[in-house]
């Protein structure tokens, strides 16, 4: 047996557990970090191999680092819509200020005054794809290329154009025929709604009724006022039961309007009623004023919305979910974030929820998966084998001096 490998082999472990302290301490000193996952120290054995089966010479022990970043950590609730988790597998997609991808499960994301885009606390921007105007995402397959920062603030106002509108109510039965043809200065009944045209501007339309010599039926013109051409004429025959006789035929498109405020609407009149009683005719139409974007919401499956001053919202970005075969063994890089390796196998994108993905929790964060009663647990005890090794290595070299002393 060599006493130089005694000395060696004393080293070896102080080295050993002073890596595992190291992976301790940071630990330790991560356990409030947003999304951060523990790394550990394994150890394994180096054996020499010996001349003969009387001697041994002692070999040493190897580190490997081993990081639980598949491991989940406790969700907690926080009052910030922008806060995210992820529950379930799965990592964000961000980039940095020079547009590197890399992955993360930090998502205390804020909006950056500067540019409006979602950034985490390690300055990292939430990426996501844009919704086009048919509702749906256009991912490319496993590629970051078309990603876009979620920037609901770049919608800026929105105005809802009038596609739609319907009149309902009763026509007196009793009334009078009109004398003269039915227009905007002759008529039995009238009443108007407002509309909005595709820069949110109010138009207001003014139907005008009249009942024709015909039996049971009327007739319908729509104008805008201060305009004496009318914009459709519609006519409504009634059965003997005060029903619309063709429903169909009284539904009205009123193209014409096109002229006026740049959209179409499709008047229906269809449940207008011709019975016994008063007069008693409302109408009411979709579409709404400019209004400004006052926040975003986050939906379990990524989608994200922008939520408008007036109460409507509106999906604007979907945020997809990224992971890879083997988590375990991601590159782990300064502020929380992590990049593929040969061992981790090839980025898969996906959406929250599917393929075996989690889903994203809005209004809450991820909290470290360390155990800090497990760490000081950890600290005791390569503090004490430390200390073993040490007294290894002191009673090697006290030997070696013993030895080096026969010459004297």
């Amino acid at each position: 047996m060599s006493l130089i490998s005694v000395l060696r082999t004393g080293v070896s472990g102080m080295n050993a557990q002073s890596s595992r302290i190291s992976t301790v301490a940071e630990n330790i000193q991560n356990a409030g970090t947003t999304g951060y996952k523990r790394t550990g120290t394994e150890f394994s054995s180096l054996i020499l191999d010996s001349s003969s089966t009387g001697d041994y010479n002692s070999g040493a022990v190897e580190t490997v680092i081993r990081r639980s970043v598949s491991a989940q950590g406790p969700v907690s609730f926080t009052t910030s819509k922008t806060d995210l988790a992820i529950q379930g597998n799965g990592f964000f997609v961000v980039r940095d200020s020079n547009n590197a991808t890399s992955l993360t499960r930090s998502g205390n994301f804020v909006e950056d005054g500067p540019t409006g885009n979602l950034v985490n606390s390690g300055g990292f921007t939430l990426m996501g794809y844009a919704v086009g105007e048919n509702g749906e995402a256009t991912p490319a397959l496993n590629s970051t290329a078309n990603m876009v920062p979620v920037n609901v603030s770049t919608l800026g106002m929105r105005a809802t154009a009038t596609k739609a509108a319907t009149i309902s109510g009763n026509l007196p039965a009793d009334a009078a025929p009109l004398a003269a043809p039915l227009s905007d200065k002759v008529y039995t009944k009238k009443t108007s709604m407002v509309t909005y045209d595709q820069l949110g501007n109010k138009v207001t339309l003014d139907i005008v009724l009249g009942k024709t010599a015909t039996a049971n039926q009327w007739q319908a013109q729509v104008y805008i006022p201060g305009n004496d051409t009318a914009l459709a004429t519609v006519t409504l025959g009634f059965d003997a039961n005060g029903q619309i006789s063709d429903p169909a035929a009284v539904t009205a498109a009123v193209s014409r309007l096109a002229a006026a405020n740049g959209t179409s609407i499709n008047l229906d009149m269809s449940k207008i009623t011709q019975l016994a009683g008063s007069y008693d005719l409302t109408g009411t139409a979709d579409g709404k004023a400019p209004s400004a974007v006052t926040g975003s919401d986050f939906a379990s499956d990524g989608s994200v919305y922008a939520l408008y001053e007036d109460g409507s919202r509106a999906l604007a970005f979907k945020v997809p979910l990224a992971n890879v075969a083997s988590p375990d063994n991601l590159e782990p890089r300064a502020g929380n974030i992590y990049l593929p390796t040969s061992t981790s196998g090839d980025l898969q994108i996906g959406f929250a929820g599917l393929s075996g993905l989690g889903s994203i929790k809005s209004s809450a964060l991820e909290q470290s998966n360390v155990d800090v009663s497990s760490e000081l647990t950890a600290m005791i005890e390569s503090q004490s084998v430390y200390t073993a090794n040490s007294k290894v290595f002191m009673t090697g070299n006290e030997l070696l001096e013993t030895l080096m002393n026969l010459k004297r």
